[in-house]
């Protein structure tokens, strides 16, 4: 998935890789965003996100981006994803964003 062709929800992975790279001095910006690039590519394709709507879809995005960025990301999402479950905010659908947590977590292997 070439950098122009990423839209919503998964843009917001570019936009980390952004911060993350401005926030840490040792961190690559460009080496950031092919990271975040190829997250996006492999939710996108391995369709971690679809039976979600738009809101919860962005959501879920939203706690990846959090959570990638964690010491152990893979812990960081399965918490996540437990959480989701037990306090859902303001999500429509917290069964599928939980769900999606983990698909999300076992696509990328964590």
């Amino acid at each position: 998935m070439p950098p122009s062709t990423v839209g919503p929800p998964f843009d917001r992975f570019l936009a980390t890789a952004e911060a993350v790279a401005q926030a840490r001095p040792e961190v690559d910006l460009e080496m950031a965003r092919e990271v975040f690039l190829e997250v996006a590519t492999l939710l996108h394709n391995g369709l971690a996100l679809d039976g979600l709507d738009d809101h919860d879809a962005a959501a879920v995005v939203a706690g990846l981006c959090v959570d990638l960025v964690a010491a152990d990301p893979g812990a960081a999402i399965r918490a996540r994803a437990r959480a989701t479950s037990g306090s859902p905010g303001d999500l429509h659908d917290p069964d599928g964003a939980s769900a999606a947590y983990l698909m999300a977590a076992a696509i990328l292997q964590l």
